[in-house]
């Protein structure tokens, strides 16, 4: 997954119905770092570890188990993984002199990766457990709690998603109007930065009633709005209900039916998985939200060879072209990596200028960063990191510069708003625009869950400010994803 998150932990709400009550619950907390497949995978496992007595809580130190759900897209993550470990190993410490127990978990794709090292360097952790096997944490847990140190990370042979629990609608609710769902994972291109690969395994799609099923189940549970998921989300294919071979666009037609579910996205693609169906889903599908993020990673055809990524930047920029034709007020995303190996200052100014062609509403940027046991780690003519610093700081003022135009460009447009949480301060509620912006409007504008237009009165940094449209609330039966002036 090249899109990352900000860490996250798994909220005291987030249990689900667990059967009847246990004799003895325990507390469990999850740091969730990384994408938004990780905050997926963290919820799954509460789910299934709640079937086992064991309750969420956001306090660590109130923790029986402590999991920490990892990413290893990039060095610092996977460090920031263990210097928490030192602290956790703290807290152990002073829990065990009151007479408690406190188990470590390392889950994820740190955990994936290096396996038995975790236990070498942080030996106060008790288990270690790969992504593909979340559905025997409760029986890891188990055995760790016995006093075994455990390390489960070969790839399960049995379908992951079949044999995790599904929350119940308590879970969901507590989890707002909003929710991921997970369709496809692993990744098989193989680019010469990524650890996904061997951390995520090969590109795997979930079956169409597993994931039509998990989207009925959400939208019965008061869910509108649906994100799926994958490290290349748009590789998913499957047979679908008139038995022909289907792809994503095809899939995002079937979720639309979905009683409840009004807004439908996905992430994160490659282009070169970016079909002639998928863009029509584009055109034609009113609730699939007009944002694509679409990673190129560099803008010189030198440094996407070298990157494996199987494109050239004319090829990514005549893609974009096709999409803007098929849906003209889309708003695009990217990923950046400056610094790769070898790469010139011509070649990072292919970049700025790839950058300038397109036009980012969004992007997320990040200097390279060698991964152990991939090829770019292996290249020749590292690029120094005071030339890494000094080019993305010149990257990242141009994709700032386009963020604000872009949100300054929607001032005075009146658009369709999901109302999903409080906001910051009293009397505020928050939803996030169809461009996936947060927009702040009063509380007065209707309740958490319904549509609502508004229009944005001003932009600021990181969000919009909005007011309601009088007499225009499309309360939860709204079907409408986008203002008039934008459909």
């Amino acid at each position: 997954m090249e899109q990352n998150a900000t860490p996250e932990t798994i909220s005291r709400e987030a249990a689900h119905e667990a059967g009847p009550p246990r004799t003895v619950s325990r507390k469990v907390f999850v740091k969730t770092y990384g994408c938004q497949m990780n905050v997926y995978d963290s919820q799954r496992m509460a789910d299934a570890l709640a079937a086992e007595g064991y309750v969420p809580t956001e306090a660590m130190e109130e923790a029986d188990l402590v999991l920490l759900n990892t990413c290893h897209i990039r060095e610092k993550a996977a460090e920031k993984v263990y210097s928490e470990l030192g602290r956790i190993r703290q807290l152990k410490e002073a829990r065990a002199r009151q007479g408690r127990e406190t188990v470590i978990g390392v889950a994820g794709c740190v955990a994936q990766a290096e396996g038995h090292e975790i236990l070498r360097r942080a030996p106060a952790v008790d288990l270690v457990i790969g992504p593909q096997t979340y559905h025997r944490l409760p029986s890891v847990v188990a055995r760790a709690r016995r006093g075994q140190k455990v390390v489960e990370t070969d790839y399960a042979v049995e379908d992951k998603f079949e044999h995790l629990p599904a929350p119940g609608k308590r879970a969901v609710r507590s989890r707002g109007v909003t929710a991921f769902l997970t369709v496809q994972e692993g990744c098989d291109k193989f680019c010469t930065f990524c650890v996904v690969p061997y951390t995520r395994g090969a590109e795997v799609s979930r079956p169409v009633a597993q994931i039509v099923a998990e989207a009925e189940r959400l939208a019965a549970a008061g869910v509108r709005e649906l994100t799926l998921l994958g490290q290349n989300v748009n590789a998913w294919h499957g047979e679908g209900a008139d038995g022909r071979e289907w792809g994503l666009g095809e899939l995002l037609f079937r979720l639309a039916e979905v009683p409840g579910i009004e807004r439908l996205r996905y992430t994160t693609s490659h282009p070169r998985d970016m079909d002639d169906a998928l863009i029509a889903a584009h055109r034609d599908l009113p609730k699939l939200m007009p944002y694509l993020h679409l990673p190129v990673q560099a803008g010189s055809d030198r440094i996407l060879k070298a990157m494996n990524r199987r494109h050239t930047a004319e090829e990514y920029l005549r893609l974009i072209d096709r999409i803007r034709a098929a849906r003209p007020d889309i708003a695009m995303s990217g990923d950046f990596i400056v610094g790769f190996p070898g790469e010139t200052e011509e070649d990072f100014e292919q970049t700025m200028r790839i950058v300038r062609a397109v036009g980012y509403a969004q992007a997320f940027s990040f200097k390279y960063s060698a991964r152990p046991g991939t090829p770019g780690a292996e290249m020749e003519e590292q690029v120094p990191e005071a030339v890494k610093d000094a080019r993305l700081q010149r990257l990242q003022a141009l994709l700032s510069e386009q963020q604000q135009a872009f949100a300054q460009g929607l001032v005075g447009a009146t658009i369709d708003l999901l109302l999903e949480k409080p906001g910051r301060q009293a009397g505020q509620l928050v939803g996030r625009s169809p461009w996936l912006q947060p927009v702040v409007v009063d509380e007065k504008a209707g309740a958490i869950g319904d549509i609502v237009r508004v229009r944005v009165e001003r932009a600021g940094p990181n969000s919009l400010f909005a007011v309601p449209v009088p007499g225009s609330g499309l309360g939860r039966d709204g079907a409408s994803a986008l203002g008039e002036e934008h459909a």
